[in-house]
């Protein structure tokens, strides 16, 4: 069965369908509410995220857990945490402001 990558205008999904159609069924139940806006079938069986090229090989540290303790300290003031979280881990301006806003979506 094929592997379809489906983006919406919320959310990425990725699930095996025997077509397109059946695909499209997929976020028709699952969110209704949402807008397709691609609907990729996938070259080969199987999906990999690389931890490199999200940051996440280092195991001493957890992007996480910093961005939520810069958050705490800066009670909730996205550029202050974003200058903390910068002098925390010694990483560039958009990395830090990515970890920082992802934190704040997820609720710190």
């Amino acid at each position: 069965m094929p592997l379809f990558e489906i983006e919406t205008d919320a959310h990425i999904i990725i699930t095996w369908a025997e077509n397109e159609d059946d695909a499209r069924e997929v976020v028709d139940d699952a969110y209704p509410e949402d807008e397709l806006m691609r609907l990729t079938k996938r070259p080969r069986d199987s999906w990999v995220i690389s931890k490199g090229a999200l940051g996440l090989t280092d195991r001493t540290l957890d992007p996480c857990m910093t961005a939520r303790e810069c958050l705490s300290k800066s009670a909730g003031d996205k550029v202050n945490a974003i200058r903390l979280y910068r002098m925390e881990t010694g990483c560039d301006l958009d990395q830090a402001r990515i970890a920082i806003e992802s934190n704040m979506v997820m609720g710190w």
